[in-house]
């Protein structure tokens, strides 16, 4: 069937340095023998290259890399500043994404965490191709709804995110707390936490594996690449945050228009960067970073808080619960019940 089984596998396993010495020539091209191109922009953190990523990863040292995050064309047929052929044969396509995958997992540290953003159809294969390298830690579904209605298939409205990490567990985990879902209008819950509001975190409630808040980057002030897609800062602000702490190394193969790189400079996490196309717009980006800032401070304000400041003085105002005032009314029932003991005993 063109499958190897476990048996042919854990015997590869076994040989793997001696297989590798007999193939590795027919595993490097000849575009990626060549010298890498110098570096075109570098700041105090990082450096970033106009180049081909599988020419620029073969020179990453091992075991040197705490974050990778890969966003790579989804092979829809789009066409990019970088002319790259984004309509290969599946064959061909999952061949080249398993190229630079097998890279990522060589050059992550033990500990070190890998995401990689693509179509859920992709990604099938991609965690397939994965599961027997790295530990699976999360399938993360990111809710992006079009208006495009696609006959015979379910409408899709997610991009997959899958999160692998090196070992039995990353070195660095400490996901955001989001606030509360509430109605925009009347601040009031969208969920009702019955009996247990006292219990629930003041920092606010655990992330999921489900995001519904991470907007695509539509709006002409901020999109800072024309005719193409680009990552929100929103995105890459949660998985830096998540994943990595300040003077880590982040690395993304495909640049775009270069928000991981922007994010890790704004986070102070060392970064490398490569984009085979235009690099104008992320040297651009890298070198007026004043908007972002702002953008990104604000942003968080929004984050570890079971309300934000605006909702709080809302809820309030129309009398709704509040983490103090169910606080208060618990621990005033509970007096109450002491009282009443006491007395009884008496």
């Amino acid at each position: 069937m063109g499958k190897p089984d476990r048996k042919l596998l854990a015997a590869i396993q076994r040989h793997s340095a001696r297989v590798y010495d007999l193939i590795k020539d027919d595993m490097i091209s000849d575009s990626e023998k060549k010298a890498v191109s110098p570096i075109v922009f570098e700041t105090q953190r990082g450096k970033l290259y106009q180049e081909d990523c599988l020419v620029l990863m073969p020179t990453v040292a091992d075991d040197s890399v705490d974050l990778i995050f890969a966003d790579p064309p989804f092979n829809l047929n789009k066409l990019y500043p970088s002319k790259i052929d984004d309509n290969l044969k599946e064959e061909h396509y999952l061949r080249w994404c398993e190229r630079w995958a097998e890279e990522c997992v060589r050059i992550l540290k033990p500990g070190g965490s890998l995401f990689i953003w693509n179509l859920p159809r992709w990604n099938t294969h991609m965690a397939a191709f994965l599961n027997n390298r790295l530990t699976f830690r999360h399938w993360i579904a990111v809710d992006v709804k079009y208006s495009l209605p696609i006959p015979g298939r379910l409408y899709p409205s997610h991009y997959s995110l899958i999160y692998y990490c090196k070992g039995d567990k990353p070195k660095t985990f400490h996901p955001d707390r989001l606030p509360m879902e509430i109605c925009p209008h009347c601040v009031g819950d969208l969920r009702d936490y019955g009996g247990y509001k006292h219990k629930m975190n003041p920092s606010g409630v655990n992330m999921t594996d489900v995001w519904y808040d991470i907007p695509p980057v539509r709006h002409a002030k901020y999109k800072k690449r024309k005719n193409a897609n680009e990552l929100s800062v929103r995105l890459m602000d949660r998985i830096i945050e998540m994943a990595s702490e300040e003077g880590d190394l982040v690395f993304d193969p495909f640049g775009g228009s270069g928000t991981t790189y922007v994010v890790s400079e704004m986070k102070k996490r060392q970064w490398i960067g490569t984009e085979i196309g235009p690099v104008d717009d992320i040297v651009s980006r890298l070198e007026n970073l004043g908007d972002e800032v702002e953008y990104l401070e604000k942003m968080r304000k929004d984050y570890n808080c079971l309300f934000t400041d605006r909702c709080l003085k809302k809820r309030i105002e129309y009398g709704l619960w509040t983490p103090e005032s169910v606080k208060k009314k618990h621990a005033k029932k509970q007096q109450q019940k002491r009282l009443f003991v006491e007395n009884y005993n008496q």
